[in-house]
């Protein structure tokens, strides 16, 4: 598998997020089960939403759920890369902390909002009424702090708004040398991370079986697998939040034998 070099501005373009970005890219492009454009169900709808939100997520009991078919072995196997994602995150000696969340946190918007878009013609107001995930609703508040329940591709359309806005205001993620991070930095990107861990949810918990319909299952899997490492490792989302998807964490987060090499047996 051929890796390709980014070289961009400051460090936070560099590193082991630009790194995995590029390995489920070439993967994507060379496994039977990757991402092409020639095939429709599966092109990536890159348009990033602009409407801006000041929100806070709250959760509320929902029904309880059907079988879990996101934990069988037969998709828990399947991978896009096979090494230890632990080895990934660590934060290299010659990085800001900062920068090296700043670059993470753009790669995983990046991704995971490409992720969503291959099966967001199925979320739609009709199939999913609320922003469920396992058993839990997820509210919206707006900036007056008004709470509303909206549908769960409204919620996602608010969820890639704000994180757009951030990632691209130069005042919070800022690009130019000598330029400081807001003392703020860190709890923004908390609040980021927790909203992108309610979309994987949501899309395990909704959209799981269209994501192995399109063969997308080793990518989702190592993307939430990358996900919940680098989180867990810099303490970016509270584990009471990450609880109702524990089960998953605790099969995608664990190295795969030797014998199954990247993208494995469907």
């Amino acid at each position: 598998m051929c890796l390709s070099v980014c070289v961009c501005v400051r460090t936070r373009r560099l590193g082991s997020a630009v790194v995995l970005f590029t390995l489920m890219a070439e993967a994507a492009k060379g496994s039977p089960g990757g991402l092409s454009s020639a095939d429709p169900p599966r092109t990536l709808l890159t348009t990033l939403f602009s409407r801006k939100s000041k929100t806070k997520p709250n959760g509320k009991k929902a029904p309880a759920e059907e079988k879990k078919h996101y934990l069988e072995p037969e998709y828990t196997k399947v991978r896009v890369v096979d090494f230890d994602l632990k080895e990934l995150v660590v934060l290299p000696r010659e990085i800001d902390l900062n920068e090296w969340l700043a670059s993470n946190t753009t790669t995983f918007f990046n991704l995971i909002n490409l992720q969503y878009s291959t099966i967001s013609e199925f979320c739609t107001a009709e199939t999913c009424p609320a922003m469920t995930a396992y058993n839990t609703i997820y509210y919206w508040y707006d900036e007056k702090g008004k709470k509303t329940k909206c549908t769960a591709p409204q919620y996602v359309d608010f969820v890639m708004s704000l994180v757009q806005k951030l990632v691209t205001d130069e005042d919070v993620f800022p690009t130019k040398y000598g330029k400081e991070f807001p003392n703020s930095f860190e709890s923004l990107v908390k609040k980021m991370c927790r909203f992108l861990f309610h979309v994987l949810a949501h899309i395990y918990w909704a959209h799981f079986k269209e994501t192995v319909a399109l063969e997308l299952h080793g990518h989702l899997n190592t993307l939430y697998a990358h996900f919940v490492v680098f989180v867990r490792e810099f303490n970016l989302v509270d584990p009471k939040e990450t609880a109702i998807m524990e089960d998953l964490s605790e099969v995608l987060c664990t190295p795969l034998p030797a014998a199954h090499n990247h993208v494995t047996e469907r």
